[in-house]
């Protein structure tokens, strides 16, 4: 009697990680207890942190586990690592998914469903990232700023994405072929060690790559995900930090479009000073705690459009 073959590898899942094994467990565990049949789905963990000895001691404990891959990658960054990643899935989907997040049991199967409704023109499919707070929301923070905490919530159907809406690399998927044919992660984007660089927009970059060349964005709120907030993140200075770093992405990302925005960030930026005491009317204005959740909103606007300004280049002269 011949043997029953093997299933074939229908989606990788990827976790790149460092230094959070305190976080990186559950997620794995997560992924392990997919919905999907046995063989039909593989994880791979790609461990960025400088340390390869206690990375292979951390290993150790999922040495047993079957249908995962746990790579220890010298080189850092969070966009080499998902490109290695990519390099070692074996099916021709793979899905990102953070240390510090939770899929539901369902995640792959959504993920591969929406893949398989939309066809071979959809390159990317991203779900819904739900908040998982470590201390209570603060009651300056407003709903228009959750997604710098990368909260994505764009309604309760299946879809492709619409012009201006975007996926976060949390939790975010894509056809290899696609990605490779892109050229895959940038390296200069993406956070890069630990939280000294907020530098982002990798996945963005790739997916307008991926669009570019004629491929599709497809949403699916199934493919669902709980994504940690840590207390540090819940200050108004990391959000202003944010704010920053998030110019210099675009920057990077599209200098052009950077440039053609430079007047409008530096006029956006005045007017917001205007508003403050003549004495905060100074860097002091950009940095001072705010009780408004609507004032703190543009505070941060501000930031990014002084940012923006500065990276374009100035040229202000006195009033003659």
């Amino acid at each position: 009697m011949a043997d029953t073959p093997a299933p074939a590898c229908r989606i990788t899942a990827a976790i790149c990680t460092y230094e959070r094994y305190d976080l990186l467990p559950g997620a794995i565990e997560s992924v392990l207890a997919q919905s999907l049949p046995a063989g039909t789905f593989e994880l791979v963990v790609i461990d960025n942190s400088p340390d390869p000895d206690r990375s292979a001691r951390e290993a150790a404990a999922f040495a047993r586990r079957p249908g995962m891959t746990w790579r220890h990658e010298a080189r850092p960054g969070l966009s080499n690592a998902r490109n290695v990643a990519a390099r070692l899935a074996r099916a021709p989907i793979i899905a990102y998914l953070d240390d510090d997040a939770r899929a539901d049991p369902a995640w792959l199967e959504n993920i591969a469903g929406c893949f398989d409704q939309f066809g071979g023109a959809v390159g990317v499919v991203g779900g819904r990232i739900r908040p998982w707070w470590s201390a209570p929301r603060p009651d300056w923070l407003p709903d228009e700023m959750l997604g710098d905490i990368t909260v994505v919530d764009l309604g309760p159907h299946r879809r492709l994405v619409a012009e201006g809406e975007w996926l976060a690399g949390a939790n975010i998927a894509f056809r290899i072929a696609a990605l490779q044919a892109a050229g895959g992660f940038d390296t200069s984007l993406g956070r890069n060690g630990g939280g000294a660089s907020l530098l982002s927009a990798e996945e963005t970059a790739l997916t307008d790559r991926i669009k570019a060349q004629g491929g599709q964005v497809a949403y699916d709120p199934l493919a669902a995900v709980d994504h940690w907030v840590d207390a540090e993140r819940l200050t108004q200075r990391w959000f202003r930090r944010r704010a920053a770093w998030q110019a210099v992405s675009d920057y990077l990302r599209d200098p052009k479009a950077a440039m053609a925005r430079r007047d409008q960030a530096w006029a956006g930026m005045k007017a917001f000073l205007l508003t403050c005491n003549p004495a905060d009317r100074t860097m002091r204005g950009l940095a001072l705690q705010r009780e408004d959740a609507a004032d703190f909103r543009w505070q941060t606007s501000a930031v990014y459009n002084a940012v923006n300004a500065l990276l374009a280049g100035l040229d202000e002269q006195d009033d003659v």
